[in-house]
């Protein structure tokens, strides 16, 4: 029995080493054919671990380390067209690598030595080194902004992550100040805390190759990232609607900010959307204005270079805060002409002080994302537009027909609308009743309604303009190339006539005053140039000899805030045709009330 026990005992003790054997011979000495099986098996399974990120969402890791996950540094569509000069470029860099580089490399000892020469190199080509940027640090700023090196030493320590988005279509003038810009902003905020999104819109001139300079010096500083190219909407020009494809172009450069929330629950802070040039100092006070005030949407100013002096651009997408247009002033104005119409703001734009508006985009502007974009606001156009590439030349529309402006004024607007909403949500939930107008305590219910008042102000109404921009001629083949938003600056003249609102008597509607505003300011502090513009000339008529009183500068925040007006210019692009189709304006009303009825 004993001798049977210790037979079977053996034979298992032989079995086990044969099996041990056979696995370590399968793992350590495969054959070929079992080789090449098991490595596609172990890539693939590899692959799939990368490409759906198992570790990183088992995790949870929520950081932007570039170095452990790699898939925050992607690059999408790049053109693949023919070069002329493609293959001496080439020749040029290998023999750049062969003999400069590739000496000096002896051993992974002197890989740090290696890369701080690179980090210099780039320090050297991009500490605010283009065309405009090097004149950021001699500008004079208001309230010696300037002077002092740690004003915004608070909004580093709070560590918080920005997404910077960037949409070109054949702005290579300006796109060198734009990466010097963000590799400062990422020097000051750390380079774990930002995202840089870059759109590239069917550029046609040099900005695919500068593109290529933005992505090396992205992937070698650590930032995370996403460039991506897209082809234009249409081939025909006459087909093209331009809020349609601005609108579907700022949703593209979005994607990233929306992936990152959904999928790994990571937040940004704001969303800083870069436009022509800014400085870095201005882009970190426009935050700071931003913060302090919980804006939805804070907008710098921007400013296009015109027969020596410079006028308020863009004034497509900006309103005051009684829905009229701003001037299209010179920098230089006395202060009864300067952009903003109603008086407190034009008082504070005098100051240097922030101000409200209706709706802003001039320049680099600084939005919440928790108050827009993370609440599913995103950028939208009309849809009752004329296809002018049909033939067809009859197309009327109703005098309250909805505006067909940009897309920028649909994001306002919806801001507007999503702010009221958002209060009277929290207020029925506490205790019932009318969202609060600010910070103010109001004795309103639902059964207040006003009666709106059809009769508008003839001289807000108007948009009289002080100077009339006059494009230069000669434009180029690619009629958006190289030009800033400028293009978009209409007199009234060149607009067309401004209707008055129509009449609605016996229409009740609660009046917008009531609803909890959206809070969007504009800041006048932080303006926006191009290539070419003279941008200290430019900071010395906005802010003189920057001198202005230290008491002044603590005014971010505003004591009041307004609420929307009851109607605004709408300057609209009613057909298709590009940037260069023709606008209109008219006076039409907006009820938040209305608005809300409609959603529900």
């Amino acid at each position: 029995m004993i001798g049977r026990f210790l037979r079977k005992g053996n034979l298992f003790r032989l079995t086990f080493f044969g099996a041990a054997l056979f696995l370590i011979r399968a793992l350590f000495f495969p054959s070929s054919g079992s080789a090449s099986s098991r490595s596609f098996a172990t890539t693939t399974q590899s692959t799939r671990i990368e490409e759906h990120n198992f570790i990183e969402r088992a995790t949870a890791d929520k950081s932007l380390n570039v170095q452990k996950h790699k898939f925050l540094q992607a690059r999408i569509g790049r053109d693949s067209r023919f070069e002329v000069l493609g293959d001496v470029i080439r020749n040029g860099i290998n023999d750049y690598w062969d003999r400069f580089q590739l000496p000096y490399i002896l051993n992974r000892d002197t890989a740090p030595t290696d890369a701080q020469h690179v980090l210099t190199a780039i320090d050297q080509l991009l500490s605010l080194n283009g065309w405009v940027a090097a004149l950021c640090p001699t500008l004079t700023r208001p309230f010696h902004q300037n002077k002092h090196d740690d004003a915004w030493d608070d909004i580093v320590r709070q560590d918080h992550l920005y997404y910077f988005a960037i949409v070109i279509h054949s702005a290579d003038h300006f796109l060198v100040d734009q990466l010097a810009v963000i590799v400062q902003m990422a020097k000051r905020l750390g380079t774990n805390n930002i995202f840089v999104s870059m759109l590239d819109y069917d550029s046609t001139d040099s900005t695919e190759t500068l593109v290529d300079l933005c992505e090396a010096v992205l992937t070698l500083l650590g930032i995370p990232f996403r460039l991506r190219r897209v082809p234009g909407m249409t081939e025909d020009p006459a087909a093209a609607y331009y809020p349609l494809e601005e609108a579907h172009m700022r949703n593209l450069a979005l994607e990233p900010l929306t992936e990152l929330y959904q999928k790994r629950q990571i937040k940004f802070h704001r969303v800083i959307w870069l436009k022509g040039f800014t400085c870095p100092n201005d882009i970190l006070e426009t935050i700071k204005i931003s913060t302090a005030n919980d804006a939805a949407m804070v907008c710098g100013m921007d400013w296009a270079e015109h027969n020596g002096f410079f006028i308020f651009s863009d004034r497509w997408r900006t309103r005051d805060i009684e829905g009229n247009q701003f001037r299209q002033s010179k920098s230089s104005s006395k202060p009864d002409a300067v952009p903003p119409r109603d008086k407190l703001g034009a008082s504070r734009y005098a100051q240097h002080l922030p101000f409200q508006v209706f709706c802003c985009e001039a320049g680099t502007h600084v939005v919440d994302p928790a108050q827009s974009y993370y609440k599913g606001i995103s950028y939208r156009s009309g849809t009752d537009i004329h296809n002018i590439s049909n033939g067809d030349s009859a197309h009327v529309r109703p005098p309250d027909a909805p505006c067909l402006d940009s897309s920028q004024a649909w994001f306002c607007r919806d801001l507007w609308v999503r702010s009221a909403r958002d209060a009277m949500d929290e207020v029925d939930r506490e205790n019932g009743g009318v969202p609060l107008r600010g910070n103010q305590k109001r004795d309103v219910n639902l059964i207040d309604v006003a009666e709106r008042d059809p009769l508008m102000d003839e001289a807000r109404a108007a948009a009289d303009d002080d100077t009339k921009h006059r494009r230069e001629a000669g434009a180029p083949v690619d009629p958006d190339a190289n030009v800033g938003s400028d293009y978009d600056a209409m007199s009234d003249e060149e607009g067309g006539e401004v209707v008055p609102l129509p009449e609605e008597l016996g229409k009740l509607s609660i009046p917008n005053s009531v609803f909890s505003p959206a809070r969007i300011l504009v800041n006048p502090r932080c303006p926006t140039t191009y290539a070419g513009v003279s941008h200290t000339q430019l900071a010395l008529d906005l802010f003189g000899d920057g001198e202005d009183s230290e008491g002044a500068g603590g005014k971010y925040e505003l004591d009041d805030w307004e609420g929307a007006p009851e109607s605004f210019v709408c300057q609209e692009q009613k057909q298709t045709g590009g940037r260069k189709a023709t606008k209109t304006q008219r006076r039409l009303g907006f009820s938040i009330h209305d608005e809300l009825q409609r959603l529900q």
